[in-house]
Formats: C-alpha cells, structure tokens, sequence
C-alpha cells in the first residue's frame, strides 16, 4: 500500500481561453514550436506593433505575427511538437506544466496584459 510519502503530487490543472492573442499566450507560457516540430524555450519577446522578434535559450530569433489561428497558435493549443530542443534545455517541471494546461473556449484567463478582467478595463476606457 502506497503511503502518504510515496504519493506523487496531483499537477494542477490550468485553463485558458482557446482563442486568445498568440504574443500573450507566448508571454505566458515561454514555449515556442518551431516549423520542424522542435519546441523551444522563449528568452526574449520584443513586441513592435503586430510583429514580435523571439529569442530562444538556443540563440534562435523568430520573428511572428499576433495571430489567432496561426499554425504556432494552433500547436500551441494542441500540444503538437516533435521533440524538445536540446539545446534550450526546457525543464521537465515546465513540460509537465505544459502538459497539464487545458484550452477551452468558454473557460479560463483570457490572458490580459494587466491581468484584469475585461469589465474592469472598459470601465476604466470609458473614464
């Protein structure tokens, strides 16, 4: 019988919104999949406009547009990679975190800047 010490840790679950903005779901969760299925780890995010520049902890620069079905946002979503990046070195903790992250479309953050709820930001527009 498994006692109270052997017992791993339940993960907690996170929920997001399934259509939200690609930089800040990006500036969230610090993964990036590359086109050949690789998945990054994020050092840098300069955002200009609706363009952003990436660094990877490997030294790899993307640059990308903030989209909502952009094949990134897609992965992202779906948890699609071929393999973690040897390179960036992503810990097993932030894969296991990843792994545990739901989307849903009427269900969790939305994932704003200042981390305010939407009310509360068009009230504060509207003085």
């Amino acid at each position: 019988m498994p006692t109270e010490e052997n017992k791993t840790p339940a993960v907690k679950k996170r929920f997001y919104r399934k259509r939200v903005r690609l930089f800040n779901l990006i500036s969230k969760i610090k993964l990036w999949p590359s086109r050949k299925g690789s998945l990054h780890g994020i050092r840098t995010i300069d955002v200009t406009g609706n363009q952003a520049r990436l660094m990877t902890h490997c030294n790899k620069e993307f640059v990308i547009s903030n989209s909502l079905n952009s094949r990134a946002a897609r992965w992202l979503r779906n948890k699609w990679f071929v393999k973690v990046c040897p390179d960036c070195r992503v810990p097993d903790w932030k894969l296991e975190k990843y792994s545990s992250t739901l989307f849903r479309r009427h269900q969790g953050s939305l994932l704003n800047p200042e981390n305010e709820p939407v009310n509360q930001q068009i009230k504060q527009q509207a003085t």
